[in-house]
């Protein structure tokens, strides 16, 4: 059993049902593994829907979805975890946005985490799994 931590990116992707990413993650779920989001993940989709010019329809779809993830919080070992990012990140000259930091941490606080996303910047972080589900 794997986890996989879906970014912003993947989260919109399933539950606004593009490029094939809600079928992956129903697939995922039959063989047993865990979906979850994080909470900086839902907090940049809520930021997403307060922007939209479809802000109560786009809320809407969200609260119906969002039960289908597990939500994994930003805890004291992720918070060390990000620390550590952080800095080895900063020491390589490698810029990343610092929400992207945070999903990270959580998912290397979580131990067996995949983060699926289009997201090029996460290949910079040392040790964590990425998937693209996107087709």
């Amino acid at each position: 059993m794997t986890r996989f931590l879906l970014d912003t990116n993947a989260a919109a992707d399933c539950i606004f049902r593009r490029k094939g990413v809600d079928e992956r993650v129903r697939q995922m779920r039959l063989a047993g593994h865990k979906i979850g989001i994080a909470i900086p993940v839902l907090a940049e989709l809520l930021a997403g829907i307060e922007c939209s010019a479809t802000r109560d329809r786009n809320l809407e779809i969200l609260e119906r979805h969002v039960g289908l993830f597990r939500i994994w919080p930003f805890t004291t070992e992720a918070a060390k975890e990000y620390g550590r990012l952080y800095a080895t990140l900063r020491r390589c000259g490698r810029p990343m946005q610092t929400m992207d930091i945070l999903i990270a941490a959580i998912a290397l606080s979580l131990g067996n985490c995949t983060v699926v996303t289009t997201d090029s910047d996460f290949s910079a972080i040392p040790g964590l799994t990425i998937e693209n589900w996107s087709v």
